[in-house]
């Protein structure tokens, strides 16, 4: 984490000098971060023989899993960055959105059956009932504060995953067909990434799709990675959707209002503003987002079980969002990307390159490799740890939320928190034609 902090400080300092617009300002400072980061990668992984293919499939799932943690960190943000509402049922929305669709699009002659409806409309049931859903936890869940509000969100998460796995749910007879959510087994539906066929069947993106896999093709690149990052491609621009619509909302006056509940509800209601609808409406808002992100990121595949949504999702989802500092849309992006590639993917690289390089064999135990490094001999322990990198990563996480705590508690860029004010208060107003300087 301390590589992407210097990475977007080196950015930070080229672009500052120059007067461009925010928005050209963010967009350079994500691009230089991804360049930096993917360039380094690329470097490494070619030069200590992992291989193209590896390579080109580490920053494909790299791409994938920071857009879909953007997605979700940016829903995320509505409610936490921007409302100050601490949602941490982030998973259970995420879940009603992916199984609407997935019981909108299945197949009839599935097991349980589904409906076999077009994707479109899976995903527009997904996002309204996971609305629904949020509409009927706000209202209960609205009348606490801070810490308790964040353990009703929890509680209410849990119930929507434990309903899931239930097995009075897991198969219901209508009308001599059994629907239901499958239980612990899931339920198999038509993945959205099924809809990139029919986009190459599109002049404009299929003259793009076209040219990405001539290109694969010529310099060795296999087609499925290729074919799975036009999905990530898609995945980009809901990321851009995304963006756009929150910015839209920050700088409107239904976002300077959620701003100031943020920063102090009870003069914002003595201002005449009603804020308990404000919160409802923004809970709703967001609920649906996160739908609308777990259907994207979770119905990519074709199946679905209720352990895909377990607490540890939201806690992840947190992370991302605290490291890029909550209450920046640019931090949100940042954060996800930054988890997405050291966090998350990075230990998965490093294992990729010390298994091209080094035969390390796993002893069974950690005693073993313990008595084999006794002796002398290195590998055994190298290669214990390098096969519990996965169980590792959750110390890494806990070792980057310590440093951040200490050098960066708002962030990569908290400091970006945008005010509940309608211009920035914090500039010293300049002369204006005719008029005097405080000098």
């Amino acid at each position: 984490m301390s590589d992407a902090s210097d990475v977007i400080d080196s950015v930070r300092a080229k672009i500052t000098d120059n007067d461009l617009p925010q928005w050209a300002t963010d967009l350079l400072l994500i691009a230089g971060l991804v360049v930096a980061t993917f360039a380094g990668f690329a470097i490494v992984g070619l030069f200590t023989g992992v291989g193209l293919n590896e390579t080109v499939g580490f920053m494909r799932l790299v791409t994938f899993f920071a857009a879909v943690y953007a997605l979700v960190v940016l829903a995320l943000n509505l409610h936490w960055g921007y409302t100050g509402m601490f949602n941490i049922g982030v998973a259970g929305f995420m879940a009603v959105g992916v199984y609407t669709m997935a019981i909108l699009t299945a197949s009839p002659d599935g097991s349980p059956a589904g409906l076999g409806l077009p994707i479109p409309i899976g995903v527009i049931g997904g996002m309204i009932a996971a609305g629904l859903v949020g509409l009927v936890v706000s209202l209960p869940a609205l009348r606490v504060r801070a810490d308790y509000f964040a353990i009703v969100t929890l509680g209410f998460s849990e119930i929507i995953r434990l309903a899931l796995l239930s097995g009075s749910l897991r198969s219901v007879e209508i009308g001599g067909t059994e629907y239901g959510t499958g239980g612990g087994s899931g339920i198999s539906y038509t993945p959205v990434d099924s809809v990139i066929p029919w986009l190459l069947d599109r002049p404009v993106f299929g003259t793009i799709g076209g040219v990405l896999f001539d290109v694969g093709e010529a310099v060795g690149i296999q087609s499925s990675i290729i074919q799975s990052g036009l999905y990530t491609g898609v995945l980009i621009v809901f990321v851009v959707a995304f963006y756009l619509f929150l910015t839209r909302i920050a700088y409107s006056p239904f976002g300077r209002v959620l701003k100031a509940i943020r920063e102090d509800e009870l003069a914002t209601r003595s201002l005449g503003k009603n804020t308990d609808r404000m919160k409802i409406t923004v809970f709703v808002v967001g609920c649906m987002l996160m739908g609308l992100a777990g259907i994207l990121w979770m119905g990519s595949q074709s199946r679905v079980n209720p352990d895909s949504f377990m607490p540890i999702v939201t806690f992840y989802i947190f992370v991302a969002l605290i490291i890029g500092g909550s209450g920046s849309n640019t931090g949100s992006i940042i954060g996800a990307f930054a988890f997405a590639a050291f966090l998350w993917q990075g230990p998965r690289f490093i294992r990729s390159i010390v298994r091209a390089n080094v035969d390390a064999r796993s002893p069974q135990t950690i005693y073993d490799a313990v008595l084999e490094l006794a002796t002398g001999d290195p590998i055994p322990m190298l290669g214990y740890v390098i096969g519990t990198l996965d169980e590792l990563r959750f110390v890494l996480v806990g070792v980057v939320l310590i440093v951040l705590m200490i050098w960066k508690p708002d962030g990569l860029l908290g400091h970006r928190k945008e005010l509940a004010a309608a211009t920035d208060i914090s500039r010293r107003p300049t002369a204006t034609d005719g008029g005097e300087t405080d000098e």
